[in-house]
């Protein structure tokens, strides 16, 4: 049973590469480009589904783990001669200037230096629970953005980054979602995986039976913050521009919405819905455009895609309170139970 299963995770894998090599040979630019997105927000929403879904942490600082690795990483896959270019009302450090890096060591480091944050961050807070830990959280992720607003040596400040060469396509997005994926299938699966949710279920219970909870929050925070900050280098060199404005706490809302939506505490869930979320964004664009239906002409009303998008959402919550897939995963074991007893059938 064991080697028919990984038999069929290999199969899986071979088709989903087919079906990437597929779209990004047919698919015009700006549909790759959401097909990119998709590969992305799952990267980001199983990062926040880890602390948030199987370790029960109600942390909100997402869009700060995103801002560091997005702008580690810009800096060091842009040239010298490039940063000169763009910090022209402050020059920049003489240290960072002269570095650069190929992109995927890049996005490693981008990461690293967002883990590296979140542990700073993650001594003091974690000793915090429920409410107060999203209100900590949240604070520190405002103060990653006013600390990048006001470098502008390090930074260029409210300017942003512009130029940054668009690395980021559909291999790499989707390639690195794919790694998330497995990494998470494994660290969930595995002892770690079990203590982050006795964690989540009771604390006490968790503590009375050895696990220490600082030490397993932390490092489910970490390495959350690691996947983040890889998120958002991925996005910065897929955009071409990262400016402050873009990692405000609205972006760590939307990457919680794919959470709640898929259902938290499931991998399988934050996939379908990542993918879900970002196409339904894209395709609800026309509504916001004006609407001549013969017999009525109905003006663009901006905004009004998310109002519909909202609507769309009540509806899912109301009829799966615990998301689309509550804390179930995709299992081989159902269909390979489904075919023994159609053989059964069959052979009686």
């Amino acid at each position: 049973m064991k080697n028919k299963k990984t038999q069929l995770t290999i199969l899986l894998l071979i088709v989903t590469i087919a079906i990437i090599a597929v779209l990004n040979i047919t698919l015009d630019s700006y549909k790759i480009k959401i097909f990119t997105l998709c590969g992305i927000y799952i990267i980001l929403g199983l990062s926040m589904n880890l602390i948030n879904g199987f370790t029960g942490l109600f942390s909100l600082g997402h869009a700060g783990f995103m801002a560091v690795g997005a702008y580690v990483s810009a800096l060091l896959t842009m040239s010298p001669e490039l940063k000169d270019s763009v910090f022209y009302v402050a020059p920049i450090n003489p240290f960072i200037k002269m570095i650069q890096l190929p992109f995927p060591l890049a996005l490693i480091v981008g990461g690293l230096v967002a883990a590296g944050v979140a542990f700073l961050i993650g001594a003091p807070v974690l000793r915090l629970n429920d409410d107060y830990l999203a209100i900590a959280t949240l604070g520190f992720s405002e103060i990653i953005r006013v600390v990048i607003t006001n470098t502008q040596t390090l930074t260029n400040g409210s300017l942003g980054l512009k130029g940054i060469t668009r690395y980021t396509n559909a291999w790499w997005a989707w390639g690195i979602a794919i790694l998330t994926i497995f990494f998470m299938i494994w660290l969930i699966h595995g002892m770690y995986g079990k203590a982050f949710k006795a964690i989540r279920e009771d604390e006490i219970a968790a503590e009375a039976m050895g696990i220490s909870l600082f030490k397993h929050k932390m490092m489910s925070f970490v390495i959350g913050a690691f996947f983040a900050g890889v998120g958002g280098g991925l996005l910065g060199h897929l955009i071409g521009a990262i400016d402050p404005n873009m990692f405000r706490f609205i972006l760590t809302f939307n990457i919680l919405l794919i959470v709640v939506l898929g259902g938290i505490g499931s991998i399988t869930g934050t996939i379908i819905s990542a993918t879900a979320v970002t196409i339904l964004m894209e395709v609800l664009r026309f509504i916001e455009s004006p609407i001549n239906l013969g017999f009525i002409n109905i003006p663009g009303i901006p905004g009004m895609r998310m109002v519909v998008f909202s609507l769309m959402l009540m509806g899912v919550i109301l009829f799966y309170p615990k998301g689309l897939m509550g804390r179930a995963e995709f299992n081989w074991d159902y269909f390979l139970k489904k075919k023994f007893l159609r053989n059964r059938k069959k052979s009686a």
